[in-house]
């Protein structure tokens, strides 16, 4: 999505972008109560821990809820427009916040989908989710 802003990667969330980078999901999991965690955070949520490792996910979920807008809401949206965003619950538990690459008429909750990666700059591909 040309023109709009990109996320600016820092120690915490870099090793999810790379991942992104390399066709990959990662999330953080807790190494003391194993709960994944998305996005990056120092701590846990769940018990606190600082210590964490990168677990991969499969990419496969379903829509959870999602939204539709038929307004360009930014001028590098406006052919894009319907655009769709989506909640993913991922196989593993995590909800992601991301886009739908398909076609808004078909969304419905409940409907699966994978991820995919949409290069946007030499640093960053976007995770984002079609229908399987």
């Amino acid at each position: 999505m040309p023109g709009l802003p990109l996320p600016i990667p820092n120690e915490e969330t870099r090793p999810f972008w790379e991942s992104c980078k390399a066709g990959e999901l990662r999330v953080q999991r807790c190494l003391a109560c194993g709960k994944l965690r998305y996005p990056p955070r120092p701590g846990c949520s769940e018990c606190g821990s600082l210590e964490f490792d990168w677990q991969r996910l499969s990419g496969r979920g379903r829509i959870h809820t999602y939204a539709v807008s038929r307004q360009a809401v930014h001028p590098a949206l406006e052919g894009l427009i319907p655009h769709t965003a989506v909640i993913v619950e991922l196989e593993e538990g995590v909800l992601m916040t991301s886009n739908l690459v398909d076609r808004a008429e078909e969304v419905e909750i409940g409907r699966p989908v994978e991820v995919v990666f949409e290069p946007v700059s030499e640093e960053i591909s976007l995770p984002r989710f079609r229908f399987v």
